[in-house]
């Protein structure tokens, strides 16, 4: 049920490093956002694939991981990610990718949570190195990348408690707490 699939798909920043994600993998998810919805069906995203294990350690240092978690500085060795998806705008076919970034970005990350893996999508990247590191074009616009492995971690969605925060936190046992809105607050009346 879609329902149980967009449950499912949190955003997981710990990984089982030795389960590799395959190739086929990741082209299947590229095909799911190749049959998603397009502004003005311009396709204008194109997708550079890492699931080398040698690359991905190169790719890891690049990003930035849980803003609301200052004291944690991402995955330790053996739970990074085992490949990444870098979702990259042609700004020969448009100057705009904001629509098309976020709709297919969850395409992929649903269809991951499909295959049993997970994900986390990241914004905060060194977009000048990741460029040089991977040998993107200038006329691609890095976007996102996604981050995808075996998930080794538990992530739970709490309402949001009385004070009003939405910062995610990890409890004792590590436990990735979200809190999200109620559906009441969500629609206006």
């Amino acid at each position: 049920m879609l329902k149980d699939l967009i449950a499912k798909s949190r955003s997981y920043r710990r990984f089982d490093e030795s389960v590799p994600v395959p190739m086929e993998t990741l082209r299947k998810l590229v095909g799911l956002a190749r049959l998603s919805p397009s502004a003005s069906n311009k396709q204008p995203l194109k997708f550079r694939l890492v699931n080398d294990a040698e690359m991905c350690a190169q790719v890891f240092p690049l990003l930035a991981w849980a803003g609301y978690l200052p004291d944690w500085k991402g995955p330790a060795e053996g739970e990074r990610p085992a490949a990444y998806i870098v979702i990259l705008g042609d700004t020969e076919l448009s100057n705009s990718f904001a629509v098309d970034e976020g709709i297919m970005a969850q395409s992929m990350m649903l269809g991951a949570v499909d295959a049993g893996f997970g994900g986390c999508m990241l914004g905060s990247v060194d977009r000048p190195k990741l460029r040089e590191l991977l040998s993107i074009p200038e006329r691609y616009e890095i976007l996102l990348v996604l981050a995808l492995g075996k998930p080794v971690e538990t992530v739970v969605i709490d309402p949001v408690g009385e004070d009003g925060s939405i910062k995610y936190w990890r409890d004792e046992q590590q436990v990735h707490h979200v809190p999200k809105r109620s559906v009441d607050e969500l629609i206006l009346k």
